[in-house]
């Protein structure tokens, strides 16, 4: 699992602008993936699960809790996007929330993420706002948009 890490923290650092905070550190990352309810999941440029000494061209960090799943982290390596990888990270999304038995998907993110498009092309809905929640650039305050959708 370290190596699926090392792997994950790369993709982070190059997609995750500073300017927002929002990239989790390392050891964030592990302690979520010690609680056992949050669950990940690695794509290479070709779409399938890097393998070996394989980079990974982004990722997805998931919390599930009794019959919902929450998309905690997603990003694609610069370099790697409009490849249709995010597609591919949510279909792997939904899919291990349904074998946890998860029947919504729930995700938040800020106000202006680009990355909004992909959560409407997988029918994610806009179900509530919380105001001024981010810090963006230069102290300004940006509301976190949650989003949800149910699960055949």
């Amino acid at each position: 699992m370290s190596d699926d890490i090392d792997k994950l923290m790369a993709v982070m650092t190059a997609a995750f602008d500073p300017a927002y905070g929002e990239a989790w550190t390392r050891r964030q990352i592990e302690d979520a993936l010690l609680l056992g309810s949050c669950d990940y999941a690695l794509v290479g440029a070709d779409g399938a699960s890097p393998q070996g000494e394989a980079l990974a061209a982004g990722f997805f960090l998931s919390r599930h809790a009794a019959d919902e799943c929450e998309l905690l982290l997603l990003a694609v390596d610069p370099a790697q996007r409009r490849r249709g990888l995010g597609d591919a990270l949510m279909h792997r999304f939904a899919a291990q929330a349904r074998e946890r038995g998860a029947k919504r998907l729930l995700l938040e993110m800020r106000a202006g993420n680009p990355a909004e498009a992909l959560y409407h092309r997988h029918g994610f809905v806009h179900v509530g706002t919380r105001p001024a929640y981010y810090r963006g650039g230069e102290g300004s305050r940006i509301d976190a948009r949650t989003y949800a959708r149910e699960l055949d």
